[in-house]
């Protein structure tokens, strides 16, 4: 992976990691969040659009609908569950379990869908992201409430969706041409129309989380597009299989953040669980 790609993908992870940390101050914010903060990146990033526009002129319609809405469906689905997982468990948990399941689960789907075969290194990365996901799960020993298997739950839950919006997202920006900065901003565009009739028939609860929570539901707006764009350019720099892994720096990232500033629990073991998660990540990058 060249010097470019690596810049961007360092840099879309700090930008992920932030964006999460933000996302879990909102808490229990719920699907109201999740549509004020697609909203607002659209209408953020509206001029980048409109210029990406300019530049790359229109693409072919029925392969810009088909690529935006399969996305953005999926993403819907993994901000909502994201965002429930904040609700009820802790970030350091949450976050590192549905970044690192999404690469396990990507090779498990290769080896018992399309009949691949890993390497000894696939293999080990695999079996590391499990142990890793273990010691992060169990830091504070069995769950043993409702919430705190929910959490745990939620987070793996989303590294599935993780997995495959990574796969096609590749595919879209790479198969089907699509601009990143054109795909990114309709991919928002299209998660506030879905869940519009929702926002509508509940005004007065996201005029409340407008007010509570203005500043993460900013953060996130401009943060989480930021760091999917960032990767998407290095989509088209290196291969999926490099820079998937790669950015997933940002589990130890969100670890940190995690201890410093939310004050969770038992930083020191979830950390090496995150450190185990990455390493495991890694390998199956390069296996």
């Amino acid at each position: 992976m060249g010097l470019v790609a690596v810049v961007l993908v360092v840099a879309a992870a700090f930008a992920h990691a932030g964006w999460n940390f933000f996302a879990k101050r909102a808490g229990s914010a719920g699907a109201g969040f999740v549509w004020l903060t697609a909203t607002c990146s659209a209408v953020l990033y509206l001029p980048v659009a409109a210029g990406a526009l300019v530049l790359f002129g229109v693409p072919p319609l029925g392969d810009w609908v088909l690529g935006v809405l399969v996305s953005a469906v999926v993403h819907l689905a993994y901000f909502l569950l994201l965002q429930r997982g904040y609700a009820v468990g802790d970030m350091s948990v949450v976050y590192p379990l549905a970044r690192g399941t999404g690469p396990m689960l990507a090779m498990l789907i290769a080896v018992l869908v399309l009949g691949e075969r890993p390497g000894w290194l696939g293999v080990a990365g695999g079996l590391l992201v499990i142990a890793g996901v273990l010691v992060i799960g169990l830091s504070d020993g069995l769950p043993r409430s409702g919430a705190s298997l929910a959490g745990v739950g939620f987070g793996v839950l989303t590294g599935s969706l993780i997995a495959t919006y990574t796969v096609w997202d590749a595919y879209a920006v790479t198969g089907l041409a699509l601009s990143p900065l054109l795909y990114d901003w309709a991919n928002n565009f299209a998660r506030s129309g879905l869940l519009a009739p929702y926002a509508a028939r509940r005004r007065a609860q996201i005029a409340a989380v407008w007010s509570e929570h203005r500043a993460a539901v900013l953060a996130v707006a401009l943060l989480s597009p930021l760091a999917y764009i960032l990767v998407l350019f290095a989509m088209q720099l290196a291969p999926v299989s490099l820079v998937a892994p790669a950015r997933e720096l940002s589990i130890v990232i969100a670890g940190l953040l995690a201890w410093r500033f939310l004050g969770e629990s038992q930083p020191g073991r979830r950390m090496t669980g995150a450190l185990v998660v990455l390493t495991g990540v890694v390998l199956l990058g390069i296996a």
